[in-house]
This record gives structure tokens, C-alpha cells and sequence, in this order.
């Protein structure tokens, strides 16, 4: 009787029998609609990355230690073929909504940090290696072994950090949230919203809010659409421009405009442009050491944490925190940093901006291989992919963020023990800019308190050795010092 019922309430499946067998629909209680809605959504709101990756590895501020630069058009046309080869291979392995691209947060690492001390090639290099590594502890179960170690608590934790996380990051993007003098953000410029494509982000989400309430189906894509029309409106009418310091109120990166040229040939010059162990030749293999361990540290943690919240997001994690298919998305996860390495693209991980296309309805990776499709496409059609303006994308985060801030109710507030090391991850993640970082202080923080309350049998072995090396992460700057 109670399968009968269960079968009434799930969606007809509208699906040939080969795309029910190879996603499982009907299980997940989805459909061909909501797969495709979810994965259009999901490339919308993260195809920010083939403007933003070329101008982080390839702006003025990025020449490596021989003074040479990347191009910047060949980063782009390699993003986007990485992101759509990687996405797609992930939603037919591991049949999750979730998408991959360059990782924000190791992109930035490697120009800000890492291209001063060795060559593009070089660092490449490593993030090859780092890749290979991170495959390994997949296959090996080594670091599904690690997630299950990880209590509930923590895990829970990591979902809201991250949704606070993307919010904040919708913030700061749209120009809602910017830094100031005296304190370290304010309101808009000079505590008020006063430019035009942030009143436009504030009209976005409202729309989409006001949407999600009503229940309106596709309701995310339904405001981007919305606040796209209106952004185009707003800058053929004012001419408002991209923002710099002669224009404090321009457009974030994208100025909202159709493209005088639609179609472009991709050059993927750069596809083999990596040098595998030139950095242990140029700096040393203890310097060259500590930077491949620092990018471990942030490729492992910030997938993990970004799959926990997702898979909270969607529905499909267990009381554990685990999901379908998990070793499988550790390992192609883990190929994103090979296949990132290898095309100059830097590491490719799991995007937690996946969760707009998850809001929408994706549960699939139906939504994954569409999300991906739409990557190749791209390719050839660059310009077309960047009329949406980063201030209407970053309005999708944020009602994104306040979706996923549910999971805070999972937490025992009641029990300081659990409650400060699950705050603690929580206010890190968006204080510091970094998954990672939250995810460490959080691990930290946990055994520290449980093993000094008396609760030191609580503690699982595997979280002493992942808070040890997160001491060491977060220490690496004085040991690189100490070590020559």
C-alpha cells in the first residue's frame, strides 16, 4: 500500500526508458523538465567563471616568476571545454546535480601566491599532482573513510557555512556588501545602495523570493531571465559601463550587452602547456612540497564540504551525511585538478553555486550533463554566455544561501561542545573567504574542546590526523620559513 502511494506522489516520469535507467528519475522523484530547468539554471549562475578565471590567471597582476602571462582568451576556451568535459563525466558516473569548474579559491591561489616563486607551467604542474593524489585517497577509500569520521554535527555545520558562504559572496559580488574604511564592509558605497546594478540585484531578489514563496516553478530562472531584460534595459538607457576607480557605480565584471560577435572558434593553445616537476628543480622539494600539501588541503576539504551541503541541499544525503555514488564523485572530483593542470585552467571542483540549479529542482545528473553540454556550447559562443550580469547571478546565491541555512536546526546548541566547534565553522567559512579554512577551524576546534571536556573517547582517530594537518595548514607560512 505504502508503495502505491509513494508512487502516486512522485512526478510522471517523462522520460525514455534509457535516461530512467541511467539517472534513476523516477526514484529521485524528478523529471526530464526539472532535470533540464536545473542544469540551465546551474550554468547561468556559475558561467561567471569563463569571464572570471581569464582575468584571475590572466590579468596585469598575474605574470609568473620569468615575467611571462597566460592568454586570456585561451584560458576561457579551456575553462569552459574542462568544465563542460568534467561536468558531464560527473553527472554519468556519479549521477548527482552537481557541476564542476575552476575552483575559485585555488585560482586565486595560484596567481596570487604561487606564479611569484615558480613558472605557469610549473604550477600547473603541481596542481596535476595535487589531482593525482586526490584521485588516490578517492579510489582508496581513504577519503570517504575521513567524511564518515566527520560527525553529523560538523557536517551539518559545513551546509549552513557554505550557504552563509555563497550568500555572502552574492553580497560582495552584486556590490550590496563592500569594503570600507573603518570597518571592514558596509552597506553599497558609502552605506547606501545608490548604483543602478545593485538596486537591480536588490529587484532580483526580491523577484526571485517573492517567486520561491508563491511556489512558482522555475522560479530562479524565472529572475534571471526577469533581471537580465531589465540589466539591458538599464545600460542602453544609462550607459552605465564596467566599474573601475573613474566609475565606482559600473557593473561588477559583466556590462549586460548583446554581443556584436556570436560565434568564435576556441583556441586551446594551452591544453598540454604544464610542467610536471620543474618547481622541485627551481625552488626545492621542501618548498615545492609545502605548496603541493597546501593544495591538497584545499582541493580535498572544500569538495568535501561543498558535496556535504549540496547532497543536504538536494535531499540525497543519508543521517551520516553521505550520499549516493560517493566514492565515485570523490574520484572524478579528483580529476578535476588533473584535468585542470593540464589544460592551464587550474583545479576543477565541485561549484557549491550547483545548489541554484539543485533549488530549481535538479536531482539528477541529468542536470549535470546538460549543465555540461551547455559548457561545450559555450565554447563557440563566449560573448553569448556572459550577457548575464554578475549583480542578477549573485542574487541566485543568495536566495540560495537562506535555502540551505535549514540545516542549522540539525545542530544541538545545547551542548557547547558541539555548539562552539560547529559555530566556529560556520562564521569562518564566509569571515575568511574559504571552505577550507571553515571546515579546519571547525575539525580544530572539535577535538581541542572534546579532549580537554573529558570527552576525548568521542573523538574518531581519523579527526586527530585531519586536525593535525590542518595545524600544519594553517601553520605553513612559518614552517616554509623554518624549513628554508
Amino acid at each position: 500500500m505504502s508503495n502505491q502511494t509513494e508512487q502516486t506522489q512522485a512526478p510522471k516520469p517523462a522520460s525514455p526508458a534509457l535516461l530512467e535507467r541511467l539517472f534513476q528519475l523516477g526514484d529521485r522523484k524528478s523529471n526530464i523538465n526539472r532535470e533540464i530547468r536545473g542544469g540551465v539554471v546551474t550554468f547561468i549562475t556559475i558561467s561567471y567563471i569563463l569571464v572570471l578565471n581569464p582575468i584571475i590567471l590572466a590579468g596585469a597582476s598575474s605574470p609568473d616568476v620569468d615575467g611571462n602571462y597566460l592568454d586570456a582568451v585561451q584560458v576561457a576556451s579551456a575553462t569552459a571545454l574542462a568544465s563542460g568535459l568534467l561536468t558531464i563525466l560527473f553527472g554519468l558516473v556519479a549521477n548527482l546535480p552537481f557541476a564542476l569548474s575552476a575552483g575559485l579559491g585555488i585560482n586565486s591561489f595560484l596567481a596570487v601566491s604561487m606564479v611569484h616563486q615558480i613558472t605557469w607551467p610549473e604550477a600547473m604542474g603541481l596542481v596535476l599532482l595535487n589531482g593525482v593524489i586526490i584521485v588516490i585517497l578517492g579510489a582508496t577509500g581513504a577519503r570517504t573513510a575521513i567524511f564518515h569520521a566527520v560527525p553529523p554535527a560538523l557536517k551539518s555545520a559545513i551546509t549552513v557555512g557554505i550557504g552563509m558562504f555563497i550568500a555572502f559572496v552574492g553580497l560582495v559580488n552584486s556590490g550590496f556588501v563592500t569594503q570600507a574604511q573603518g570597518t571592514p564592509v558596509q552597506l553599497g558605497l558609502a552605506g547606501s545602495i545608490t548604483t543602478i546594478p545593485t538596486v537591480i540585484f536588490v529587484i532580483t531578489l526580491l523577484l526571485m523570493a517573492i517567486l520561491l514563496v508563491r511556489k512558482v516553478p522555475g522560479a530562479i530562472l524565472i529572475g534571471i531571465a526577469v533581471g537580465t531584460v531589465i540589466a539591458l534595459i538599464a545600460e542602453a538607457i544609462w550607459r552605465i559601463g564596467a566599474a573601475g576607480e573613474d566609475n565606482p557605480s559600473g557593473w561588477g565584471l559583466t556590462v549586460p550587452s548583446l554581443p556584436d560577435q556570436i560565434v568564435s572558434i576556441p583556441d586551446l593553445g594551452l591544453i598540454g602547456q604544464f610542467d610536471l616537476f620543474g618547481s622541485f628543480e627551481r625552488i626545492g622539494p621542501v618548498a615545492a612540497l609545502m605548496l603541493l600539501l597546501t593544495l591538497v588541503f584545499m582541493n580535498f576539504f572544500d569538495a568535501i564540504g561543498a558535496m556535504t551541503g549540496l547532497a543536504r541541499n538536494a535531499g540525497l544525503a543519508n543521517e551520516d551525511g553521505t550520499f549516493p555514488r560517493i566514492r565515485q564523485a570523490f574520484i572524478i572530483e579528483g580529476l578535476g585538478a588533473v584535468v585542470g593542470g593540464a589544460t592551464s585552467t587550474s583545479s576543477n571542483t565541485i561549484y557549491v553555486d550547483s545548489a541554484s540549479g539543485i533549488g530549481e529542482g535538479a536531482r539528477t545528473g541529468l542536470a549535470s550533463v546538460v549543465t555540461g553540454l551547455l559548457f561545450i556550447v559555450a565554447m563557440f559562443f563566449t560573448p553569448l554566455a556572459v550577457v548575464v550580469p554578475m549583480e542578477v547571478g549573485s542574487a541566485a546565491l543568495v536566495v540560495v544561501g537562506a535555502l540551505m541555512m535549514a540545516q542549522v536546526s540539525d545542530i544541538r546548541w545545547n551542548d557547547l561542545a558541539v555548539a562552539i566547534p560547529a559555530f566556529l565553522t560556520i562564521i569562518s567559512m564566509p569571515l575568511t573567504y574559504s571552505i577550507a579554512n571553515g571546515i579546519g577551524i571547525g575539525f580544530v576546534a572539535w577535538v581541542i574542546i572534546h579532549a580537554l571536556a573529558g570527552r576525548v573517547r568521542q573523538v574518531h582517530w581519523l579527526m586527530w590526523v585531519v586536525a593535525a594537518g590542518f595545524v600544519i595548514f594553517f601553520a605553513r607560512t612559518p614552517l616554509e620559513a623554518l624549513l628554508g
